[in-house]
């Protein structure tokens, strides 16, 4: 019987993850009304380290060396300060945040393209279908629930859009190439020092760093820690240690579609029948890469 349930759980993780992902969104939502995205982001990251130190306390983790280390900084500063800096930075100088996602949303072709240009993974040609539709539905999923009016694409949004796309797919393959020997909790902990330097510095250059610390935020907060920097991070490394790179990436399509099925339930956000439609193409696409042959 516990065989049996340890084999279920490691089928429902990759869509753990992608429900504990998309609420991030919801988290920033009712949290950036009280803090500023920098700031709110270097207090999650203070928090997570104190959370993984005592983790790693609890459990006896084993320690990585210093090169180990170093590269799971690396990993960090790409997968959490790259990435997050730059959505919240484009976000910041006037990029609408559908839009912001659309092009976030091409990371599962990019890190499926790099990994072929790079190492030489091979995909299927019903994988590579899968990952255009998946890209396709995401984008058809953003664009009929969100309306953008006119808005002006600045440079530096533009500029921090790419820098967070670029981030996402070369963390991903940079952990599946270097990270998969070092303990989970251990590596995740190096992770968040190199973050929250990052996320530091940016803070105290560009912030004032003024908060209203409201009940809401505090609860925004304690899950943005708990439930996405420790729960949907360590189901991350987990499932980019155990399988291929494109195929991790690809449950990302299925993120805004979550996020908006839960801003419909949660804030009465509109969900018209074509961004239905377009959750079951990202789906069937998502199908297409994972499933095996």
């Amino acid at each position: 019987m516990n065989t049996r349930l340890h084999r279920v759980f490691i089928q429902a993780i990759p869509f753990l993850f992608v429900f504990l992902w998309s609420t991030g969104f919801i988290g920033a939502k009712y949290a950036l009304p009280f803090i500023e995205p920098f700031y709110l982001l270097f207090i999650r990251m203070l928090w997570t380290i104190a959370v993984f130190l005592l983790l790693c306390v609890v459990l006896r983790v084993q320690w990585p060396s210093w090169q180990q280390a170093g590269h799971q900084m690396v990993t960090g500063l790409l997968l959490h300060g790259l990435y997050l800096g730059g959505v919240f930075a484009a976000i910041k100088w006037g990029m609408p945040a559908g839009i912001t996602a659309i092009v976030v949303g091409i990371q599962p072709l990019l890190t499926a393209v790099l990994g072929w240009r790079l190492f030489g993974d091979r995909l299927l040609p019903r994988q590579w279908l899968g990952l255009a539709l998946g890209l396709i539905g995401v984008t058809l999923v953003i664009l009929s629930t969100r309306g953008y009016g006119k808005f002006d694409l600045t440079w530096p949004a533009i500029a921090a859009t790419l820098i967070a796309l670029a981030a996402i797919a070369l963390g991903t393959i940079y952990q599946k190439r270097f990270g998969g020997s070092v303990n989970l909790v251990a590596g995740s902990l190096w992770q968040y020092v190199s973050t929250a330097v990052f996320m530091g510095i940016l803070a105290y250059s560009f912030e004032t760093r003024v908060v209203v610390w409201d009940q809401q935020l505090i609860f925004a907060l304690a899950w943005l820690v708990l439930g996405l920097s420790v729960s949907a991070i360590l189901l991350l490394m987990y499932m980019i240690r155990e399988g291929e790179a494109a195929k991790v990436a690809s449950y990302f399509y299925l993120v805004p579609p979550a996020t908006s099925i839960e801003a419909w339930l949660l804030f009465d956000e509109s969900l018209p029948f074509l961004a239905v439609a377009a959750i079951g193409l990202t789906v069937a696409g998502v199908y297409l890469v994972v499933k095996k042959a």
